[in-house]
């Protein structure tokens, strides 16, 4: 049996303090703290060349249950659909219209963040309601 490893998610972006600052927000994550012997990661940020300053950011999950999440500074923006995408589990155990009122109640907090609603998927027979949703920089998730 193979051993099972941790996983990192990692964005490509524009502006990725900004993008995790904003994911941070989202699921509750919080900014590791700098490297020793900095105060602050903009102290650190200017110890390194010009072109790698700003180049990436980290958020992670303050339990250590969630996966790290990893931003990284790309030079092109984003042109089509994600093949890969975070479901934020917003609705969990939650069913009909308490499930779709706490999914927009947590659409609304989003949209104040930044994120963009695309589309609203209410329950049908075969699945609950879902919210389609894009960050501040496009990338597209869901709220299920």
């Amino acid at each position: 049996m193979p051993t099972i490893r941790q996983v990192q998610v990692t964005f490509d972006c524009h502006d990725p303090e900004r993008v995790a600052r904003f994911w941070c927000e989202v699921l509750g994550y919080v900014v590791p703290p700098p490297p020793e012997g900095y105060a602050t990661w903009a102290a650190y940020d200017l110890t390194l060349p010009p072109e790698r300053r700003g180049a990436s950011f980290v958020a992670m999950d303050p339990t250590g249950a969630g996966p790290r999440l990893y931003f990284q500074r790309v030079p092109e923006g984003k042109v089509v659909k994600n093949r890969v995408h975070l479901d934020v589990r917003a609705g969990t155990g939650l069913v009909g219209t308490e499930r779709l009122a706490a999914l927009e109640a947590e659409r609304d907090r989003l949209i104040a963040l930044g994120a963009v609603c695309e589309r609203v998927l209410p329950a049908d027979e075969f699945n609950e309601s879902c919210i389609g949703m894009q960050d501040i920089e496009g990338n597209e998730f869901c709220l299920d």
